[in-house]
């Protein structure tokens, strides 16, 4: 399970998701898009994110992005 680290530095999306493995990456890929239906839906998502915080638009494109790169190096198991 991925871990968050509290630090004075900060790292972008794409460093965050290039450090997940793979079935860490592929969790946060089911629950980015769980969150997007729930938003789509218009329903209330537990935990209450305010309202105007958004997802990010560039996740799916990030994470299947790494995807590529990890199966065109042999690396996905």
């Amino acid at each position: 399970m991925g871990q968050f680290a509290i630090s004075e530095e900060s790292f972008t999306l794409e460093e965050q998701i290039k450090s997940l493995g793979d079935d860490e990456l592929l969790d946060f890929w089911e629950e980015t898009q769980h969150l997007t239906r729930i938003i789509a839906a218009g329903q209330d998502i537990p935990g209450d994110l305010p309202g105007d915080e958004r997802l990010h638009p560039e996740y799916e494109r990030l994470i299947l992005q790494e995807l590529q790169v990890r199966s065109s190096r042999g690396e996905l198991r």
